[in-house]
């Protein structure tokens, strides 16, 4: 799957390569052209500018913010005019939750999908993958479930928990991803063997 990245600090690059060794399609940009150009060595695509990351995208777009929480709304500002109705902005850093659904409800009316993911992994999410707290409309949730799923965690060799006997526990790991927007909560489970 395709997806852009602004920002490409040290959790943005990392994501950009845990997703590059997924085999997802990374279109970059950030205001550092050094960030760029590493990003570039790694298979990322670099862009200069807004405008143009944004034509290298592939409509419907999916575009990751990983910028300061500062600067989620001038970022969204100087990007809204390159989108399109159809078109997914998600917010990965720890913005307030007032704000995401304000953002949500303002790019609603112009038909963007607004997908607010709280991510946690720092830099040893490169390794370890990410834990993300998902919101927004379920319908642009299902479309990221790609990229979602090569972010984050694994199984890896932490031993599964023993049945302790309740109906409700498994010796398997469970996944959810809870769907939140400004009019309801909608969650989607599964169990992996």
């Amino acid at each position: 799957m395709q997806r852009g990245m602004i920002g490409l600090g040290r959790m943005g690059a990392n994501m950009v390569r845990r997703l590059l060794k997924g085999g997802h399609e990374c279109i970059v940009y950030d205001r550092s052209t050094q960030a760029v150009s590493e990003m570039v060595k790694e298979r990322a695509i670099g862009t200069e500018s807004l405008a143009a990351f944004a034509k290298s995208l592939t409509k419907p777009r999916a575009v990751w913010l990983m910028v300061p929480v500062g600067a989620v709304d001038s970022t969204i500002a100087d990007l809204l005019p390159h989108l399109d109705s159809g078109d997914i902005l998600i917010d990965g850093g720890n913005s307030y939750y007032v704000d995401d659904i304000r953002r949500a409800k303002e790019l609603a009316d112009k038909g963007i999908h607004y997908v607010d993911v709280g991510t946690s992994g720092g830099v040893w999410g490169l390794e370890r993958g990410y834990c993300m707290m998902i919101g927004g409309d379920a319908e642009a949730a299902r479309r990221l479930d790609p990229i979602f799923a090569t972010l984050a965690p694994g199984p890896g060799s932490i031993p599964r928990t023993p049945l302790t006997g309740k109906p409700w526990a498994r010796p398997s790991a469970v996944i959810c991803t809870a769907v939140r927007t400004a009019r309801a909560t909608s969650s989607r489970w599964c169990i992996t063997a």
